[in-house]
């Protein structure tokens, strides 16, 4: 870890006093860090090809015509990128909807911004979390399946690490199962290896 002196105003470290006690940070630095972190994973130069995870908040008026079903399309065209999601009752009409996806900086800021487009959707927000592979794929003992680990990042850095998946891709476009599939997609891993018959 390095060590930086900085020279700040007095607005500005009353309000990293005031961000302390409301973040828990133990002191100063510890919350510097974490302010710097947040500003360097939001810039707008960030590579679009940038491997990361997007978590994604906003609530939803489930009253708005058909809504809730685009929603659930648009997760289920992209679910080779979502991790998780949460859906969260506020009252008789609105959710709050928390997803986790993974892939390629552009392409979840471009999915983000579709959702937060839609009417009906409120007080969007995507927050991108650097990552990189770590190591190759492989298989444990107790559990055959070929995969990766990632490790997470402290930044999104200007010479980024080569994306987990290749390159980046985005949500949609064709690709073949060997089963039937309602529409096309692509797959951020590579297929699975066909068994020995």
């Amino acid at each position: 870890m390095r060590r930086i002196t900085i020279t700040l105003p007095d607005e500005i470290a009353e309000e990293i006093d005031r961000f302390m006690a409301q973040s828990g940070a133990q002191n100063r630095s510890e919350a510097i860090r974490d302010l710097v972190r947040r500003a360097l994973s939001s810039r707008a130069d960030v590579a679009p090809e940038a491997p990361a995870l997007g978590v994604v908040t906003a609530t939803v008026d489930l009253t708005m015509r058909n809504l809730g079903a685009r929603l659930s399309r648009a997760r289920l065209d992209a679910h080779d990128h979502h991790l998780a999601a949460l859906s969260i009752p506020l009252d008789h009409t609105t959710s709050l909807e928390v997803s986790v996806t993974r892939g390629p900086v552009g392409a979840l800021s471009a999915a983000a911004e579709a959702l937060f487009a839609e009417r009906g959707v409120a007080h969007g927000q995507l927050a991108l979390i650097p990552i990189a592979e770590a190591g190759p794929r492989h298989s444990h003992a107790h559990a055959g399946d070929e995969h990766s680990h990632i490790t997470v990042q402290s930044g999104f850095g200007a010479s980024a690490p080569a994306h987990p998946f290749g390159h980046a891709q985005p949500f949609a476009g064709p690709h073949s199962h060997p089963h039937p599939h309602p529409h096309p997609h692509f797959h951020p891993h590579p297929p699975p290896k066909p068994g020995k018959g």
